[in-house]
Order: structure tokens, then C-alpha cells, then sequence
């Protein structure tokens, strides 16, 4: 059982996932480098850029504010805030105004009760309730003496597994979706000219494939748990 336990063949499976998502994380980390280091010919920050797009929105009173660490921007639709790293608040580079743009993106999603970003908010404690249920109830099914009794524990955390992979399905539309609103606000405001706004649909589309290696291990992995759970049976 130890053996079997730590040299299961089904960890085979999960392996190309995990090669895809680090390729991804490298890949958008060299797009963001490549392309934050000139500043773009109107001379906009990722704060002017997401400023001027959430105001030709209407979404004035959606305040950009700074937050630490590098990547780390985000939209909170319970503050209606928007955060920018510092490495895009001040930035003048076509990545900048990308990743700014993106979030703004949200927030535009956010007042226009875009559904796929409404149900991805209220499904998030469900799901953070099945991520922590899945593998303690899988773990204990798989090792519990009781055939009948540890399937249906295995079982149960195959739910809960997928539960929280639901997270992951809803979350690539309200992205996707996002990086094009930010797009096509960028051309109407003009806030890249046409040689840089193909710099931000790169930066954009490295972010997205980090989304989709998410997904595609998610499910790898709950197909995992599935072959275990059968081989037990």
C-alpha cells in the first residue's frame, strides 16, 4: 500500500498539467518583462490608463489604489476598488496599460451584472468549502478498512473535488471577457497606438493561459481521483 501509495501510476496524468502551468506562469512573467520596458508614446501609467477607461464607463466613483507585490492586481466588487501592483500603477509600458485596463475590465463587468463574474462571486464559498473537504475525505476513504463505508468517503470528496473545479470552469469566460473589454477600451480611448496595442493583447493573452493551465489540471487531477476511486471498487 505505501508503495503503490507514493508510486501510483495515475500521478502520470497530472504531470503534463503541472508542466503546462509552470510554462504558462513563465511565459506571461517574460511577456510582462519583455513588454514593460519602454514607455509607450502617450506616455499614460496603468493608473491613468485604468482611470480614464472606468470613467468613460461611469464608474467615477470606482477609486485605483496601489497594493504590494509584483502581478498582484486585482478587482474587489465588494470595496469597488481597484488595486494596481507597482509595477503597473506607475508604469508607462504597453504591459502596463494591458494588465490596468484588464482589471478595469472587471469592474466593468461588475456594474454591468455581467452573469459568468455575479455567479463565479457567489459560488466562491462553496467551492472553498469543497476544496477543503475533498482530499481529507478522499484520503481517509482511500484508507479506511471498510470497503463500503470508505467508497462512499471517496466518493464524497470526488464531489467535493469537483465542486471547487466549478470555480475554475466559470472563472475562464470572466476573463477572457475582461482582457477583451480592456482591449477594445484601450483602441476607443486611444490609449495605445496601433503598433502598441498588439504589446497588450500579448501580455493579456499569457495571462489567460495561466487560467485555462489552471482549469486543465483541475480536471486532470479530478479524473485522477476518479481512476483511484475505481480501482478501489
Amino acid at each position: 500500500m505505501f508503495f503503490g501509495w507514493y508510486f501510483d501510476w495515475t500521478i502520470l496524468i497530472v504531470i503534463p498539467a503541472m508542466l503546462f502551468g509552470l510554462w504558462a506562469q513563465l511565459k506571461v512573467s517574460m511577456t510582462f518583462n519583455k513588454y514593460s520596458q519602454e514607455a509607450t508614446r502617450r506616455n499614460y501609467t496603468g493608473a491613468d490608463a485604468a482611470r480614464r477607461l472606468l470613467d468613460a464607463n461611469g464608474l467615477s466613483d470606482v477609486a485605483v489604489d496601489r497594493v504590494p507585490g509584483e502581478l498582484t492586481d486585482h478587482y474587489d466588487p465588494r470595496s469597488r476598488k481597484l488595486f494596481l501592483s507597482e509595477s503597473v500603477y506607475d508604469s508607462r509600458s504597453a504591459a502596463a496599460i494591458g494588465v490596468a485596463c484588464h482589471e478595469a475590465g472587471h469592474a466593468i463587468q461588475h456594474a454591468h451584472n455581467y452573469a459568468p463574474l455575479n455567479l463565479r462571486m457567489q459560488i466562491i464559498p462553496i467551492c472553498r468549502f469543497g476544496s477543503g473537504l475533498a482530499m481529507p475525505l478522499f484520503l481517509i476513504g482511500l484508507l479506511i478498512g471498510s470497503e463500503i463505508f470508505g467508497t462512499y468517503l471517496m466518493m464524497a470528496g470526488i464531489a467535493c473535488f469537483a465542486v471547487a473545479s466549478l470555480f475554475q470552469v466559470v472563472t475562464l469566460p470572466v476573463e477572457f471577457n475582461a482582457s477583451k473589454r480592456a482591449l477594445e477600451g484601450i483602441r476607443e480611448a486611444k490609449l495605445l497606438d496601433e503598433t502598441e496595442l498588439p504589446m497588450a493583447k500579448k501580455v493579456l493573452t499569457a495571462a489567460a493561459m495561466t487560467y485555462v493551465a489552471a482549469l486543465i489540471s483541475s480536471l486532470l487531477s479530478l479524473l485522477r481521483l476518479i481512476l483511484i476511486a475505481n480501482r478501489r471498487r
